[in-house]
């Protein structure tokens, strides 16, 4: 059993036979495809994972990042938890890159 590389959820992958995949009854934007072709190292994603991915692009491409704390949304952009600032997967992708210390909500892959 394979599981999603972004949620670890299992999953039941045919990339062998990529056309009877669960994942191909997803529509995605071009956009969703190109990014996580291009910016992630995803392998295998569940359908949830692939349509949050889908939102998320879409919400990104309908928003500019956010350069300044005054201008993230609380619950979209970030959350606090024990006094610390928690940047959201949607924040993440906004940024356009990973930055490489292992974020919790990170959405390039591991």
């Amino acid at each position: 059993m394979t599981r999603c590389t972004h949620c670890r959820q299992p999953l039941e992958c045919k990339s062998d036979d990529i056309a009877n995949c669960a994942c191909q009854t997803v529509e995605l934007m071009e956009e969703t495809v190109q990014f996580l072709y291009t910016k992630t190292k995803h392998d295998c994603l569940c359908n949830d994972c692939l349509k949050n991915f889908d939102a998320m692009v879409k919400y990104a491409s309908a928003h500019p990042f956010p350069k300044d704390l005054s201008e993230m949304e609380y619950g979209i952009h970030f959350y606090v938890e024990n006094g610390n600032y928690v940047f959201t997967a949607l924040y993440h992708l906004m940024k356009g890159g990973c930055c490489g210390n292992g974020c919790r909500h990170c959405v390039y892959g591991r």
